[in-house]
């Protein structure tokens, strides 16, 4: 779809008020950078910071940065409000729910269209008072003036639309999977062994707890696996407790790599997603680009759409630890027949690319800026 007009398209990426530069912020990050350099004649890019983020990739980026901190919500109410007076943006993308309502009402008499982006999974994450009024407001005043509603998974989208009655359009934009070097020569497992993975933030969501019982069990039946946590977060302390009590310390460890986990996806066999939901999953994504098999739970909402062939992974239903258990087991007694897939994943997994996602993104911006001027 052409532009409307011939200048370019002037769209906002708000970036969460986070202080650790993961998920959603270099989802934002790869969107934004393959926009501005590909399709630059088409979109004028800027992205919101109202935090600053540890491990943020180097300056300049070649979007604009546009810094307004804000860390409560009436500061996060000034600091968008500041900006789109500043700015008519023809779209602003706003991720997840709370903050796109308190975007929505920050706008008011301003009139910048908005596009929801949902990356989690919206029927776990109105648990406090605050959340659920601001999902009421969203249900009941605020949805329906949404121009489009961006999602990462096909599934999510599809729950969304039935569980807040939505009608306004809906698109699944896929996040981009980064590429990675090829390993180096010390790349690889070790010999003798099988090392399982798991990248994720330490959090109740990830599920690394349920992860750790399971191997725990399988440990008692073969002493020729190991287990790598990379991550971080506030479960740390309680996962630390529990590798210990199961006197798992030689076996497991806890490893933070905040920049690049490709070193230890290549040094692993089998990364495995105990997740107890998810939107999309990235880590997922991320173990395929480096040839790894993936043990999933069939969790809201993201590995099913990701898994959709047995040489990929295989998925085991949430809350299941015998089948999980089982399913490691039988990865360790067929891990040689599983490598031979490894170029198989890794080419699978190129559909999700920057290139080719950010394409998607790019027509899914024109068709909001387009549905904008209908709502």
């Amino acid at each position: 779809m052409a532009p409307a007009t011939d200048r370019k398209i002037k769209v906002l990426y708000c970036q969460p008020g986070t202080t650790v530069f993961a998920g959603i912020e270099r989802v934002n990050d790869a969107i934004c950078t393959e926009l501005a350099e590909t399709y630059g004649d088409t979109f004028d890019v800027d992205v919101l910071l109202v935090s600053e983020h540890r491990n943020h990739p180097p300056l300049p980026r070649t979007y604009t940065i546009v810094r307004r901190p804000g860390s409560t919500r009436l500061g996060l109410i000034r600091a968008f409000r500041s900006v789109v007076r500043e700015k008519h943006y023809d779209l602003v993308v706003v991720p997840q729910i709370e903050p796109a309502v308190i975007f929505w009402f920050s706008r008011l008499g301003l009139k910048q269209p908005i596009a929801m982006h949902l990356h989690g999974n919206p029927r776990r994450e109105s648990g406090h008072l605050k959340a659920k009024i601001l999902f009421f407001l969203l249900r009941h005043l605020v949805l329906r003036r949404v121009a489009v509603v961006f999602g990462t998974s096909p599934r999510q989208l599809r729950a969304f639309t039935e569980d807040f009655n939505c009608r306004r359009p809906t698109v699944w934009v896929p996040n981009p999977v980064r590429t990675f070097e090829a390993p180096g020569p010390d790349d690889k497992p070790t010999a003798g062994l099988v090392t399982f993975v798991n990248v994720g933030r330490y959090d109740y969501q990830k599920g690394q707890d349920i992860l750790v019982d399971a191997f725990a069990a399988l440990y008692k039946r073969r002493q020729d696996i190991r287990l790598r946590l990379v991550g971080h977060g506030a479960d740390k302390p309680a996962l630390s407790e529990q590798i210990q009590r199961l006197g798992l310390g030689d076996v497991v460890t806890l490893e933070y790599h905040p920049d690049n986990p490709q070193q230890v996806l290549y040094a692993s066999d089998v990364f495995v997603a105990t997740s107890r939901w998810e939107g999309w999953s990235l880590a997922i994504c991320e173990a395929l680009r480096c040839g790894l098999p993936v043990i999933s739970t069939d969790c809201e909402f993201g590995p099913s759409d990701i898994l959709i062939d047995r040489r990929l992974g295989q998925l085991v239903p949430s809350g299941d630890e015998a089948a999980l258990v089982e399913a490691m087991n039988d990865y360790c007694d067929r891990i040689d027949e599983e490598r031979t897939f490894a170029d198989y994943r890794r080419q699978n997994i190129d559909r999700y690319s920057v290139e080719n996602s950010t394409k998607i993104h790019a027509d899914a911006i024109r068709q909001a800026v387009e549905a904008s001027r209908r709502v």
